[in-house]
């Protein structure tokens, strides 16, 4: 059962980042624990998810989410225990998932929250099984329309969302390229999720490195990065490309335009003569008509280990501002949760 203390800690945003992230932007904040009204329950944090989009909702430019309010605690996909229960549908130790962010404790009248059941791995809810998971699969499957025989680049290939699309890709008889920082999560790639070859971003040369590893162009790349790696995947982008955008964390801490040259022309023409489709996605809209389908699919290529998964586990809530920090600067190995709480 979840143990319950008599405090909550939450962490609060302090104040807006200008360019990157600092601990000067979180505040952790100790204050008494809620005690739930008729038809509410009382949650307890076991994991939090920290997950790159939180970045651009730090800000307060305006976007398709809106932003945090400075001074209340930040938002994040959860996994709770109940901890208390005045609400009939629920029952104290039961497993769910949510939105309850970044605190020890969280009040909920139930709206929002999906039972979890009994699962080997709760926290799986956060990556594969989630939010990541769903990412991936709606991005490559129905936007990459991947054919047997395609070549498929995904960048970020060992973290939430590219090391899912890279093994759904190798699924769909395609050949799959990655792109990681490192030669660790490049062995990993290939060695670990079976992709046939990895290309890692840093250093000289990623255009060039990257056109030898796609002797036959691109058909598909899996965009959540943005920056240099899209510069060295757009020469090689074959005619009829599809791209979907999930992301671009390399300019999440941008703020200003980048300096010249303005590549807009180049990047239009090639698209026209290329016929390529780039398209961005908010996995929010696909929800009614895709979850499903992907939570069957998901589960049982999962339980029968075609497709593997790996976290990168911080324990501590007054760790993640850290680990968030990290993130962004590519510092995880796999999904990136906090362990908050025991289970």
């Amino acid at each position: 059962m979840p143990q319950t203390s008599d405090r909550n800690r939450r962490i609060v945003l302090a104040s807006r980042p200008a360019g990157a992230p600092s601990p000067a932007n979180f505040r952790l904040e100790d204050g008494a624990l809620p005690v739930p009204a008729q038809g509410q329950l009382l949650l307890r944090t076991v994991y939090l998810s920290l997950d790159p989009y939180m970045r651009g909702r730090m800000s307060d430019a305006p976007s398709y989410t809106p932003p945090f309010p400075v001074g209340e605690v930040l938002g994040g996909g959860t996994v709770c225990r109940v901890a208390a229960s005045q609400h009939p549908g629920f029952q104290v130790g039961d497993w769910v998932t949510g939105m309850t962010g970044w605190q020890d404790y969280a009040l909920s009248d139930g709206a929002g929250l999906t039972p979890l059941g009994k699962l080997e791995h709760p926290s799986w809810a956060l990556g594969v099984l989630g939010m990541p998971g769903f990412t991936a699969y709606v991005g490559l499957l129905d936007i990459g329309l991947p054919k047997p025989g395609d070549t498929v680049v995904v960048a970020g290939a060992t973290g939430a969302v590219g090391a899912v699309v890279g093994q759904l890709a190798k699924l769909e008889g395609c050949t799959v390229v990655g792109i990681a920082g490192g030669a660790e999560k490049c062995r990993s790639a290939v060695d670990e999720l079976g992709l046939d070859a990895c290309v890692d971003h840093h250093g000289e040369g990623l255009r060039k490195r990257l056109a030898a590893a796609c002797p036959k162009g691109i058909d598909i790349y899996f965009e959540n990065v943005g920056g240099a790696v899209f510069d060295a995947v757009l020469p090689l982008l074959n005619v009829g490309a599809r791209v979907p955008i999930c992301g671009l964390i390399a300019h999440y801490n941008d703020t200003a335009l980048p300096p010249g040259p303005d590549r807009l022309p180049w990047l239009l023409s090639t698209l026209l003569k290329r016929r390529i489709k780039l398209q961005g996605f908010i996995i929010t809209d696909h929800y009614a008509s895709r979850y499903r389908a992907f939570a069957e699919n998901m589960g049982a290529w999962v339980k029968d280990g075609a497709v593997k998964y790996r976290e990168d586990v911080v324990v501590g809530l007054e760790n993640a501002p850290e680990a968030f920090i990290g993130l962004l600067s590519g510092k995880n190995f796999g999904k990136l949760v906090v362990r908050v709480g025991e289970d």
